[in-house]
């Protein structure tokens, strides 16, 4: 798969997980710092990823997912379907 050089395609993606983190939010009636909280940072520190001034760790991606009962696909605007990914098992 081929990306532009432009930076379109990155500005779409990131427009596209603050909303979606924003929407699973508000879908649930809870406050950025009740999310904040169960991540463990600040809401100040949360709240940049829904306007887009930080880009969204993977950590946090993970977490937000499991939260949400949703697929990190989901939150980055791969796909439309909010189900989960059946989970696998590891040999860990």
């Amino acid at each position: 798969m081929q990306y532009p050089e432009s930076g379109y395609c990155n500005i779409a993606l990131v427009i596209k997980v603050y909303k979606r983190i924003k929407d699973l939010r508000e879908d649930r009636d809870l406050t950025q710092k009740e999310i904040a909280g169960m991540l463990g940072m600040s809401q100040t520190g949360y709240s940049k990823y829904e306007t887009g001034e930080n880009d969204v760790p993977t950590h946090i991606l993970l977490k937000l997912a499991d939260y949400y009962d949703t697929s990190v696909d989901y939150i980055l605007g791969r796909t439309n379907d909010k189900t989960p990914y059946k989970r696998t098992k590891t040999n860990d």
